[in-house]
């Protein structure tokens, strides 16, 4: 099975020499996402939940490059560096997957790129 990079214009750019997502098969692996702005690349918003908005409608934008959306979510990896931040991020983390979200780990880490406050990864299934 051969690996198709995914890239949506409506996510930013990556800031390393990565794929916004691969698909393989029916599995989409998408990189995590960070609080840029598609259209500057700069880093938006103060709070971790602010960013964490930012990161989710990136991660929206690349999976709906295969016809997907966040019910297609089947395992979520999110990283903050601060996991005082854990219960503002799990509201708007809600908003986007509900009561029924996919499996997840959350991790504090000491850094993030572009010193963001929080990191989404996620992979999906397009079936």
């Amino acid at each position: 099975m051969r690996a198709k990079k995914i890239r949506s214009k409506d996510a930013p750019e990556p800031v390393g020499p990565y794929s916004q997502a691969v698909l393989v098969g029916d599995t989409l692996f998408c990189s995590g996402q960070i609080a840029l702005d598609p259209a500057t690349g700069v880093l938006v918003g103060k709070t971790a939940g602010e960013q964490a908005e930012r990161a989710l409608l990136n991660l929206k934008a690349v999976l709906g490059e295969v016809g997907c959306d966040f019910s297609n979510v089947v395992k979520v990896t999110l990283y903050l560096k601060n996991m005082g931040d854990f219960a503002g991020v799990n509201e708007v983390y809600a908003r986007y997957f509900g009561e029924n979200g996919p499996a997840r780990s959350t991790v504090e880490v000491s850094r993030l790129p572009k010193d963001a406050l929080v990191e989404i990864e996620a992979v999906a299934s397009t079936t």
